[in-house]
């Protein structure tokens, strides 16, 4: 194999259509599908169950505006590792992206990554035995994700966009597969509230409590919007575009979710709901039988992988980031000029992820113990991004600001 340069200098390489379609991938991973039962079941109403999901919208906005005052003033790549290392030291940014590479975002895309083999495991079995079968779609899914954006920048983009707009337009099939059916049929029987579920949340007295469980649904549910930030080095034009991308990719998953929220509703009613525990599989069901279940699980696994290689070519840019500015990791933050990559920390990222997979996947809930306890981290290090707004309009009060949030 020909020797490859190295250079400590990406180029500016993602549009706009590459930003949103990074951002909208991340975001739509599999939280429609699995949280939205909780989430009907925690508020009194359905138009409360809509509003919840525009609320959420408007704070992912305020974010995104927050970001692209930072992104844009700092185009570097690593995004909270540069804001928190400028307004608060090394030593803050390098824990941040020590617990990234260990907890936070080998968790993160091992979750998702089980996921995907869950459903691919119910499709296609690989072994008699679930367990196994799963590990083999889990640590497959990685490490072939990483390959293809080892492969350049424009294999992973590419993969993304083609990703991002299978996940979208499945999504849209779901709602007009709705309006369709049900529409037409409208003697089509849907759930009546049984009279204890009517009288404990639909009783139109306002739940605050329910309320507060419903918008962190709703907000995990938004998570990853922030993570284009870690890319903002490889932007065309960051000025312009990043903000654009947060804006575009956030509206287009509100929109994405309210229409999908508004389909199961319309085909199992809103106690129907609160009941499913696969919602868009019972809602497809209807019209399409078992061929509609298993497209919705074939969609499910479309969008893990979807995430999977979102987080996946964003999270090594925090490590070549990290690695560019300590020298105990130097070998991290080399920049492969031919292939637009930081192959090293795409490696390192693999195989650290590929690690807990094989460690933790054969455990009960073992991921989603990993995010319970990465969970403070990862809120603590986001307030201080936010935070860190207003210190470093401080201590860089000289530097331009395109955009300013207030």
């Amino acid at each position: 194999m020909p020797a490859i340069e190295e250079s400590a200098a990406p180029s500016r390489r993602l549009s706009l259509v590459d930003c949103t379609s990074i951002i909208v991938g991340i975001i739509i991973g599999s939280g429609i599908y699995r949280s939205t039962p909780d989430i009907a079941g925690a508020v009194t109403g359905v138009g409360m169950l809509v509003g919840v999901w525009v609320l959420g919208w408007a704070i992912a906005l305020i974010g995104s505006l927050s970001y692209a005052e930072l992104a844009s003033t700092y185009p570097h790549e690593g995004g909270d590792y540069v804001f928190l290392t400028r307004a608060y030291g090394s030593v803050c940014g390098f824990l941040f992206a020590w617990l990234e590479f260990w907890v936070i975002r080998p968790g993160s895309i091992g979750a998702m990554a089980f996921v995907f083999a869950q459903y691919a495991h119910e499709l296609f079995p690989l072994a008699d035995n679930a367990i196994s079968s799963q590990l083999v779609y889990a640590v497959s899914s990685v490490g072939a994700l990483s390959a293809v954006n080892v492969l350049g920048i424009r294999s992973g983009t590419w993969t993304q966009n083609v990703l991002t707009a299978v996940k979208v337009l499945g999504l849209l099939a779901i709602f007009l597969t709705a309006c369709w059916f049900f529409l037409r049929s409208p003697s089509s029987p849907t759930p009546s509230p049984s009279p204890s579920t009517a009288s404990e949340a639909s009783d139109g007295a306002f739940n605050w409590g329910g309320f507060r469980f419903a918008m962190i649904l709703v907000m995990f549910t938004y998570g990853g919007w922030n993570d284009i930030s870690y890319v903002a080095a490889e932007v065309k034009r960051p000025e312009r575009n990043v903000l654009r991308a947060l804006l575009l990719g956030t509206t287009i998953v509100a929109v994405v979710y309210i229409l999908v929220t508004i389909a199961f509703v319309m085909g199992l009613g809103l106690d129907g709901v609160r009941q499913s525990s696969a919602v868009a599989a019972d809602l497809m069901r209807k019209p399409l039988g078992a061929t509609g279940a298993n497209a919705i699980s074939l969609l499910i696994c479309i969008s893990a992988l979807g995430a999977i290689n979102g987080m996946t070519l964003t999270g090594a840019r925090i490590y070549y980031a990290m690695g560019s500015d300590h020298r105990l990791f130097d070998f991290l933050g080399r920049w492969n000029e031919r292939l637009g990559t930081p192959v090293r920390a795409l490696v390192a990222q693999g195989i650290a992820t590929i690690g807990l997979v094989l460690i933790v996947g054969t455990y009960s809930n073992g991921f989603e113990r990993i995010l319970i306890v990465g969970a403070p981290f990862f809120w603590l290090f986001l307030t201080m991004v936010g935070i860190s707004l207003f210190v470093l309009r401080f201590l860089d009060a000289d530097i331009p600001r395109v955009h300013r949030v207030v």
